[in-house]
């Protein structure tokens, strides 16, 4: 795990330089996620280069889809396409946009339109039960994202068909792009809210690695009802000064704040395996 920590840091280095040569990004919430999508990834998800086109394979719906960088980066290293490749991100003609693109491979569909995440992976895990297959589903949603009316009605019905192969993650980082959560649409009644449609519900550490592990090893255990994990994350987790900063839902670092941002990754990098 403490490599895995490690790579996680190197990846928030690889957005950094995507968002800064693009001038476009949202760097706070990739770095929220960052260690949601590695620790699937690189060791609970079911998926490879080579099976990204298996029928048996886990599937994942990046539901925050402006957080497309972070999975861009991770994509690239696992090897799903050329690391190269993130050099065109944002650029005229590149396939590489500002939202999950399902023309890049890996990503199993167009998404960022909020609320939409969650209902379309109910339908591939009520589909791999139809299928009687051994696939997993897994969807990533912002907080604030929890505003949509869609996602209750996701919940509601995969509740009801008890799709004990998907696990929802909710990015609990507080803020979004005109503030709080709870000054925006509260919403500090989560455990109640999940259970309420017949959901397991597990609290996990966000950006501890260990924390997430145990959850996604709790949530493959679960029979009988999907699983959400409430992550509770820091927005630009791994920045000194982007941490816990709304303003840095979506801005362009300075040359000074671009360097800064390396060098504190770089050290963040070199301290997990201390």
């Amino acid at each position: 795990m403490d490599n895995l920590k490690a790579v996680s840091f190197e990846l928030r280095k690889d957005v950094v330089n995507m968002i800064y040569k693009a001038k476009t990004g949202h760097m706070g919430g990739d770095f929220s996620v960052m260690d949601i999508l590695v620790t699937l990834y690189y060791k609970h998800m079911n998926i490879t280069p080579a099976t990204a086109n298996d029928p048996k394979r886990d599937r994942f719906i990046l539901s925050k889809g402006h957080s497309v960088e972070a999975l861009y980066s991770v994509l690239a290293g696992r090897g799903f396409f050329p690391k190269t490749d993130l050099e065109t991100y944002s650029q005229f003609q590149s396939k590489y946009i500002g939202h999950p693109n399902n023309k890049v491979n890996g990503i199993e569909m167009n998404s960022g339109s909020l609320g939409h995440g969650l209902s379309v992976s109910v339908g591939m895990a009520l589909a791999g039960k139809m299928d009687q297959s051994s696939y997993r589903v897994y969807t990533v949603m912002g907080d604030g994202e929890l505003a949509e009316g869609s996602v209750w009605e996701g919940a509601m019905a995969a509740g009801h068909y008890k799709l004990d192969n998907l696990t929802a993650v909710v990015d609990r980082n507080r803020l979004q792009i005109s503030g709080t959560t709870e000054e925006v649409m509260a919403q500090d009644d989560q455990d109640q809210r999940w259970s309420s449609f017949g959901w397991n519900v597990i609290h996990a550490k966000g950006n501890d690695m260990d924390s997430l592990d145990q959850a996604f090893q709790t949530a493959k255990e679960t029979k009988g009802r999907p699983t959400v994990i409430i992550a509770d994350t820091t927005k630009g987790y791994g920045v000194s000064f982007m941490e816990n900063k709304a303003g840095w839902h979506h801005r362009i670092p300075n040359q000074e704040e671009y360097e800064q941002a390396l060098a504190e990754l770089e050290q963040r990098r070199v301290a997990a395996y201390e």
